[in-house]
């Protein structure tokens, strides 16, 4: 097989080959722990790998040699049609343990299908029908043609943005039903979509590098973007593949509906599926008597049996315990205690944690084990919720006390 070492197609074989290693890798991950994100994941390594080929192998002279020549004119390699899809149910899978890719979701892949459709179709027109360069007369190779750029672009960039707004949603529903949200709200999901729209500003930032500098527009040039998509490719794979977070509240929603969210049964069967608010819209009129009746109820719950101090307590915990729907639980908290789920109860929390240092416990046992003793799971919720609270940090709360 022909390939030219050098120092640029070198470069660009080591970051090609290592997204392959990791694609499969992360393949091989997914099939041993059955964990679905890591399969998108690996797709996206893969595709982000083959949308690097065509440049590393221009610079190893497979455009300047045949049948390798034809191979790059005939072989689709930049699919930017199938990355944002891609990486919009890499998203979903991470977020949401009910999502399932279905028929619907097929339509996602249709423009990446029909560009695939066009280039086997111009390989069987110029090879089978014309005999000679019909396609293909100017010597560009399609995957470079500037509206297929433009539109791919396009294309991740309304993915991106789906992918935003999903996250948004799962973290206003996480704080209506959990207790714990700050610590599943997932570090890894923000660093993937903030790698991600590095690699849709680069080709922007280029634009404008070549504008300023015309000289960076010829095919050396183009090799500086395509080292740093490489890294930001190389960076995504390793720090993905180490990952380990995934959620473990499913649900339903519709992006285009703001209001409101299924939650389903928690993947038991006989749970009835509940409407969740995640508008936190409040009330300052006068709440119902049906509010106020729950509104009671869950008070006295809460404190006579202390249920704040479960550091996994959620939504449907509690209406388990008052034998009703998680929807009117979730009303009663937002309408109620004009709060949502997780701050109302890091509120019993927090209550709780000044009565212990009111008792002087601060004097026998650590701040942390007061937290944790109180319901929190972490030194930074902790910190977050009481300053929220009281406006003080512990230790200056404790200084005044």
């Amino acid at each position: 097989m022909h390939f030219d070492f050098g120092f640029y197609s070198s470069v660009l074989l080591i970051s090609f080959s290592q997204g392959i290693i990791y694609s499969c890798l992360l393949l091989a991950k997914a099939i041993k722990t059955e964990n679905k994100s890591n399969y998108w994941l690996s797709l996206f390594i893969f595709l982000c790998s083959l949308y690097i080929a065509p440049w590393l192998l221009g610079f190893g002279g497979w455009y300047d040699n045949q049948p390798y020549r034809d191979i790059l004119f005939y072989t689709p390699l930049q699919h930017l049609f199938f990355i944002g899809p891609v990486i919009f149910f890499y998203t979903q899978s991470l977020l949401n343990p009910s999502f399932k890719f279905s028929k619907k979701d097929i339509g996602h892949l249709l423009p990446g299908c029909i560009y695939f459709i066009y280039i086997i179709s111009i390989f069987i027109y110029d090879k089978f029908i014309y005999g000679d360069y019909y396609f293909y007369k100017d010597g560009m190779d399609k995957d470079f043609d500037t509206l297929y750029q433009k539109l791919g672009l396009a294309s991740m960039i309304i993915y991106f943005i789906l992918s935003i707004r999903y996250y948004n949603v799962y973290k206003k529903l996480m704080f209506q039903v959990v207790s714990y949200a700050d610590s599943i709200l997932f570090k890894w999901i923000k660093t993937y979509l903030i790698a991600f729209l590095v690699m849709l500003v680069l080709p922007i930032i280029f634009d404008i590098i070549e504008y300023i500098y015309p000289e960076m527009k010829s095919y050396k040039g183009s090799w500086w973007f395509y080292l740093f998509f490489s890294i930001v490719m190389y960076y995504v794979a390793v720090m993905g593949y180490s990952n380990p977070v995934l959620s473990s509240i499913p649900y339903k929603m519709s992006l285009f509906n703001k209001n409101p969210v299924l939650l389903l049964g928690e993947n038991q069967p006989n749970e009835t599926e509940t409407i969740i608010d995640i508008q936190h819209e409040t009330f300052k009129e006068t709440i119902s008597p049906e509010i106020e009746h729950w509104k009671s109820k869950i008070e006295t719950l809460i404190q006579e049996q202390k249920l704040y101090k479960n550091p996994e307590l959620t939504l449907t915990d509690l209406a388990k315990k008052l034998e009703t729907n998680a929807s009117i639980i979730s009303k009663t908290i937002n309408q109620g205690f004009q709060m949502n789920f997780n701050d109302c109860i890091n509120t019993y929390r927090i209550e709780a944690v000044k009565n212990s240092f009111a008792n002087g416990e601060h004097k026998k046992s650590t701040l942390l084990g007061i937290a944790f003793d109180c319901g929190f799971n972490s030194k930074a919720t902790f910190n977050r919720a009481f300053k929220k609270n009281t406006g003080k940090t512990p230790k200056e709360y404790l200084y005044f006390l």
